[in-house]
């Protein structure tokens, strides 16, 4: 007798840590579904996306596939998520590199030559994705141009 109450008090607690977990997914997800909306930033939204869809249960090779990142990734911005919440997915530029090694910034003249047409948001997008780099001032981007030749 005894032991039907435990085995029955074991069940309630299962279903209950798992009611708790599809609210917090739940919640999650209208939380993540909120700050997808207001994000201007490309990177912001695509961590945001990736987790939302984690908590909606796509397995993380899928997410891979539809996204087009790593699993690494994935797995730290969830880590982020989960200890900081929405600011762990946040775009931080403390502690990021503000500027190119020498020879990065040879390779970005060196491209830059290379083009017919130039636009800032194409080199814009270049140095964050290639590099790590977003200066904060556009004037920065105007002296590459300067600096490889282009008016």
């Amino acid at each position: 007798m005894i032991s039907q109450h435990l085995q029955t008090g074991r069940r309630a607690v299962g279903v209950f840590r798992q009611q708790v977990t599809e609210e917090t997914a739940l919640h999650r997800i209208a939380e993540l579904q909120n700050f997808i909306d207001g994000r201007p930033d490309a990177r912001e939204v695509r961590k945001a996306l990736a987790l939302k869809l984690v908590y909606q249960g796509y397995l993380y090779d899928e997410i891979q596939t539809i996204l087009d990142v790593s699993r690494g990734s994935i797995t730290g911005w969830k880590q982020a998520y989960e200890s900081n919440g929405i600011d762990g997915l946040r775009l931080n530029y403390q502690g990021r590199k503000s500027y190119l090694l020498s020879a990065q910034r040879e390779e970005v003249l060196n491209w830059l030559q290379t083009k017919d047409t130039w636009e800032l948001g194409e080199l814009e997008y270049k140095l964050a994705f290639d590099y790590d780099v977003v200066y904060e001032s556009k004037q920065s981007y105007y002296a590459l141009f300067e600096e490889a030749g282009i008016s």
